[in-house]
């Protein structure tokens, strides 16, 4: 059945599984705005407003922000949105801020982006960078002509911190720690929608079906 009033999303997924390809393209063919935590934050602390500038002192003290900090942040934004559906995206991130999140703006539906963790890493760990340039090359889709070196100036590649396979690693342990209570509260309220594959041309057409049974598609 197609909802009437608009709809309210949220997206969970891993680093590096396609989450932001999918969230453009539920943009484009569900018009939903795609709100995301982080660059709410940045435009809080930027705009100087209270709760922005009561997260910046936390931030500058190398402190976590506290979840009654991010849900006033998150929750002052959605309040603007009363009348557009949304899709929103590394909120939360802890079962007491999804809690606090549900009470203030109820949440219809969440979409998590089920990756195996192989993938992942093969995909992230395929990032290679010339230092100097800046270019970055993907063994993948878009490597150099020379393995290892730069196309241009011959310069040896080099990996990222983050991207060298013990710290993808660690990124991703990190993540189902931290992710899993939260998707556990909303399999538990009975919205949680996963989606699995390797691909993310493979998962969208399922992600398009589900949604087009709860509004109309605009494309």
């Amino acid at each position: 059945m197609v909802l009437s009033r608009a709809l309210r999303c949220l997206i969970i997924g891993p680093p590096g599984s396609g989450k932001g390809t999918i969230s453009s393209r539920i943009v484009r063919d569900f018009a939903l705005k795609h709100l995301s935590s982080g660059d709410l934050l940045r435009a809080q602390i930027s705009h100087k407003t209270d709760v922005g500038m009561m997260a910046k002192g936390f931030i500058d003290r190398g402190e976590l922000v506290p979840d009654s900090v991010m849900v006033s942040l998150i929750t002052a934004e959605l309040i603007k949105m009363d009348k557009h559906g949304w899709l929103l995206d590394g909120f939360p991130r802890t079962v007491p801020q999804a809690d606090a999140l549900q009470e203030k703006q109820k949440i219809d539906h969440v979409i998590n982006m089920n990756v195996p963790f192989d993938e992942i890493k093969s995909r992230l760990t395929a990032r290679w960078i010339h230092s100097a340039s800046g270019r970055v090359y993907n063994l993948e889709w878009n490597p150099p002509k020379s393995p290892g070196v730069d196309d241009e100036t011959g310069d040896k590649l080099v990996q990222r911190p983050d991207d060298t396979p013990e710290a993808v690693q660690e990124r991703l342990n990190t993540y189902q720690r931290q992710t899993q209570p939260v998707l556990d509260y909303y399999s538990k309220h009975g919205i949680l929608q996963t989606f699995t594959g390797r691909e993310s041309n493979k998962i969208w057409p399922h992600v398009y079906d589900f949604l087009a049974t709860k509004m109309t598609p605009v494309n």
